[in-house]
């Protein structure tokens, strides 16, 4: 699991918002909620790319409801501790149906299609986060 004191080393001072980026997503991945431009970490781009594809060729596009953010400065809810956020490395997604410490309603077809590329899925911890993924490796 990355860490926030991992981010902080690769990345630095987040507020210098340092690797941030405004990646205009390619149309043939725009379906549902994905966005037509997203702020975050051009580390994320690839594997973003990856687990949007994967969404579409295993018609699990449905699924995505809401896109609920990426870039965030802040701390982790209820924690000292930064945010993934904070570094544009993590993003929520379906936040209404899935929020911290409830049982999380994605799909495990819908889940393996951003693991499969590279995530890391909150709703596996033990303080469940359902709408999070992060970049598993940094």
């Amino acid at each position: 699991m990355v860490t926030s004191a991992q981010a902080l080393k690769k990345y630095g001072d987040p507020t210098l918002e340092h690797n941030m980026v405004v990646w205009d997503i390619p149309a043939n991945l725009e379906v549902g909620a994905i966005p037509k431009k997203l702020y975050c970490n051009k580390d994320i781009i690839a594997p973003l790319t990856q687990a949007f594809t994967n969404l579409i060729s295993r018609n699990k596009a449905s699924e995505l409801k809401t896109f609920d953010g990426c870039f965030n400065i802040r701390n982790k809810r209820g924690l000292s501790s930064m945010s993934l956020h904070s570094w544009g490395i993590a993003i929520d997604v379906n936040a209404a149906w899935n929020q911290l410490n409830m049982t999380p309603t994605l799909s495990p077809e819908f889940v393996k299609c951003f693991t499969d590329a590279g995530f890391e899925w909150g709703g596996t911890w033990q303080r469940k986060d359902g709408m999070h993924f992060q970049l598993a490796k940094i």
